[in-house]
């Protein structure tokens, strides 16, 4: 029997040793995203990365290439995410302008958008808790694997 997944894209904003960041607070306090979301019916995974960029960083991307592939198995992580599983593809983006204001329609309980520096990202909650990742992909020391949610945690 097969299962719906969903498919998500995001954005990796990097520009001098930081990365743009959507910031969320909610009832588990405050934590951070890479921009990114559901693909829509009629796009692409790269389109719906700069729809995302836009939409919750406030920012015009170009899409370079594919950074991460991201797998979520609820069953397989207690259902930490909810009981969806989802496969993330985040994409290396060029940004063509620096501003980074607060998006005129945020997501739900999204507080803004902030660029945080790469040496910064084990101080502040990610989610996924990809900043090894991200921290080794700056450094041009990472190549396009699958990350997987249940490697995360060990």
């Amino acid at each position: 029997m097969s299962y719906p997944i969903r498919v998500r894209a995001g954005a990796l904003i990097i520009h001098d040793q930081k990365v743009l960041l959507a910031k969320f607070e909610d009832e588990n306090g405050i934590h951070y995203n890479l921009p990114g979301g559901g693909v829509e019916e009629g796009e692409s995974t790269a389109e719906a990365a700069v729809r995302e960029a836009k939409e919750e960083a406030g920012v015009d991307v170009s899409v370079s290439k594919l950074a991460f592939i991201y797998e979520y198995a609820p069953h397989q992580n207690n259902d930490i995410y909810g009981s969806t599983p989802n496969l993330s593809l985040f994409f290396d983006c060029r940004i063509s302008s620096l501003n980074s204001p607060l998006p005129d329609s945020p997501d739900l309980n999204q507080i803004g958008a902030e660029w945080v520096a790469i040496e910064n990202l084990n101080s502040i909650t990610l989610y996924p808790k990809i900043q090894s990742h991200i921290t080794e992909y700056a450094a041009g020391l990472y190549s396009s694997d699958l990350i997987e949610e249940r490697q995360l945690n060990r």
